[in-house]
């Protein structure tokens, strides 16, 4: 955003600039936005976040195709379920490739210094959902008053077709109507939902 002058210190920030992973930022805020799509969350940033260093350690110690098979090595160097055994094999496997194990693992980042980093350090805020959260539930009201509406419909049919329902042209019309107790005026729900509220 602005230059890191006056910035809080951040980790992430440091392992960016220390790896020279020069976009990540750009797309770490993006990708927790939500900008073009949908958002992804916190600790899965950090694991995308963790791989990207991993690859570029490997990269930089010009690392062999066998070892920089970046999601099986990231499993190992960081899963709980993973055998001690094959974890120093691994281990070993990346000292002879000149990789610092034990400085590489101390720049893997938290989903907390993720969250840091975006909020202090980007100063990134979550877009206001409140639009959406609003259109979402009128979309909601509106299917269910339309089921009722296939329902009330299908009965009919069923009466008529039995004979217990006069044969007639019937209209449906299921409309929910929500009256302000205050000055009694009457609206429709999703017209009051989305004007937020009575004009009263």
């Amino acid at each position: 955003m602005t230059t890191t002058e006056g910035r809080p210190n951040s980790k992430v920030a440091r392992v960016i600039d220390e790896y020279g992973l020069t976009d990540m930022g750009e797309r770490l805020e993006s990708r927790w936005t939500g900008e073009g799509g949908e958002r992804t969350s916190l600790r899965d940033l950090a694991e995308q976040f963790n791989r990207a260093v991993l690859e570029a350690a490997l990269d930089g110690a010009g690392a062999t195709a066998v070892s920089s098979d970046v999601e099986t090595t990231y499993r190992v160097l960081t899963d709980d379920d993973v055998s001690e055994a094959d974890r120093m094999r691994k281990r070993r496997e990346l000292e002879r490739q000149d990789v610092d194990v034990e400085s590489l693992r101390g720049d893997f980042v938290t989903h907390q210094a993720i969250h840091t980093y975006l909020t202090e350090y980007r100063e990134a805020e979550l877009p206001d959902r409140s639009a959406d959260r609003v259109d979402r539930k009128v979309e909601t009201m509106e299917r269910l008053q339309g089921r009722t509406s296939v329902v009330a419909e299908s009965t009919i049919d069923g009466l008529v077709a039995s004979g217990d329902l006069t044969e007639r042209g019937y209209e449906v019309f299921v409309d929910v109507q929500v009256v302000c107790s205050e000055c009694g005026t009457g609206y429709p729900i999703g017209e009051l939902i989305r004007q937020g509220g009575c004009d009263c």
